[in-house]
């Protein structure tokens, strides 16, 4: 089904009356700030549940064009200096993506955009990206702390989505890939 700006506030509507959920993570504690990875981590987690538990919502290509980022201070994880042709936040949206489908390059990812040039335009692409440019924004301009918060997103959007039924584009690693560890906190009983 379409993604709507009725479901959307829907789904936000849900997580704002939840008590026991302070979001965003940035504003319920002096822990995180707005350029805290983990609070981008929790935010997501926290986002994800309710909105594959809406009927309207059923892709991971939806979430990662709606999850909000808008608060999110990227620019602090950012190792380039100058002026660039791509945001931040553009990036993130676009390595969830990838992460979320499993592609282990960058090439497949430009071949799923040239296709789905809908989800180019809601993104904030005017043009595909080349292979090079993504491949330089993930090995020199992310730094590893931003990368490591792209993988656990894109697994707790998909343990988050196999959950509510939604199907995957691929069976979510149940480890973080970096450090070879259990990530208790997007356990599938969570």
């Amino acid at each position: 089904m379409a993604l709507t700006r009725d479901s959307c506030r829907t789904v936000f509507r849900q997580i704002a009356q939840r008590s026991y959920a302070d979001w965003p993570t940035y504003e319920s504690s002096r822990l995180f700030d707005r350029s805290s990875l983990p609070g981008v981590e929790s935010d997501v987690r926290l986002v994800a549940e309710p909105w594959f538990q809406h009927n309207d919502h059923e892709g991971v290509d939806q979430f990662v064009h709606a999850v909000p980022l808008a608060y999110v201070q990227l620019d602090a994880h950012d190792r380039y200096a100058g002026s660039t042709s791509y945001e931040m936040e553009t990036l993130f949206r676009l390595f969830l993506l990838k992460e979320c489908y499993g592609w282990n390059h960058e090439t497949a990812l430009i071949e799923y955009l040239t296709k789905h040039l809908e989800l180019c335009e809601r993104i904030g692409l005017e043009l595909v990206p080349d292979q090079s440019t993504l491949w330089r924004s993930w090995h020199h301009r992310f730094t590893t702390e931003l990368q490591d918060t792209v993988e656990t997103a894109a697994r707790t959007i998909l343990i988050k989505a196999q959950n509510a039924g939604v199907t995957v584009p691929h069976e979510p690693e149940r480890q973080s890939r970096r450090h070879g560890t259990e990530e208790a906190e997007i356990d599938s009983d969570d």
